[in-house]
C-alpha cells in the first residue's frame, strides 16, 4: 500500500530492482576517538538495495558495510578491527521513466535510518560499539543493458544525528558525530 501511495502508480507498473553494489567511503569526519586517524581515507564498501520506482517517485531500502573503516594500512595499527554498517530507507525522485526508458535515468535520493560503528583496539582500551540515527542524501543514475540487467552509479552523503555519548571520554564535547561520503557502482536486476 505504501508503495502505491509513494509512487503514484499501481505496484504492477512499478520498476522494481535489486542492486548489489561495491565502492568506497571517503571524506569522513567524526567526534569519535579514533587512534589510527583513518576516517578521511578511502575504505571499501559493499551492500545491497531494493528499489521500486514509479514514473517519477519511488522508495529505496539498503544495507551497506564498510570493514576497516577506522583502520590505516600504511602505519602501525592501534585499531585491530573496525566497521561501519548502515541500514537506511529513502525516497527517490527520478527523471520521468517515459522520457528515459532507453537511456540513463538520473535520480535524487534522501532518507534516514541507523548507522552502527564498531572499533576494537589492543587490550580493549578504546573499544566502542554504538548505533546512532543517521540521514542520507545523494544523486545517482541507472541504465539498462537489457530489459532486466543494468548498472547504476551513486554518490551519497551519510551524517549521524548528534547524540550524547554514554562514555564522553571517547568523544569530543561528549557528542557522537560521524559523517562520510560513499561512491559506488551497482549491478542491477529488474524483476
Amino acid at each position: 500500500m505504501l508503495l502505491v501511495v509513494l509512487t503514484g502508480v499501481p505496484a504492477a507498473a512499478a520498476d522494481n530492482q535489486v542492486r548489489f553494489f561495491f565502492g568506497g567511503t571517503f571524506g569522513g569526519s567524526t567526534s569519535i576517538f579514533e587512534p589510527d586517524h583513518a576516517i578521511g581515507k578511502l575504505h571499501k564498501s559493499v551492500g545491497a538495495s531494493i528499489v521500486s520506482l514509479g514514473n517519477i517517485f519511488g522508495v529505496d531500502a539498503e544495507v551497506a558495510d564498510s570493514p576497516g573503516f577506522f583502520q590505516n594500512s600504511d602505519s602501525a595499527n592501534l585499531v585491530l578491527s573496525s566497521r561501519v554498517t548502515t541500514v537506511t530507507g529513502s525516497v527517490v525522485v527520478a527523471a520521468p521513466r517515459s522520457k528515459t526508458e532507453y537511456g540513463i535515468r538520473p535520480y535524487l535520493v534522501g532518507g534516514g535510518g541507523v548507522m552502527r560503528y564498531r572499533i576494537g583496539t589492543y587490550f580493549n582500551v578504546a573499544d566502542q560499539t554504538r548505533i546512532v540515527p543517521t540521514f542520507t542524501v545523494g544523486v545517482g543514475a541507472v541504465g539498462f543493458l537489457t530489459n532486466r540487467v543494468g548498472v547504476s552509479w551513486e554518490l551519497r552523503r551519510f551524517e549521524s544525528l548528534s547524540r550524547t555519548a554514554e562514555d564522553s571520554g571517547l568523544t569530543i564535547n561528549g557528542n557522537v558525530r560521524l559523517s562520510f561520503w560513499r561512491a559506488h557502482m551497482a549491478f542491477v536486476y529488474r524483476y
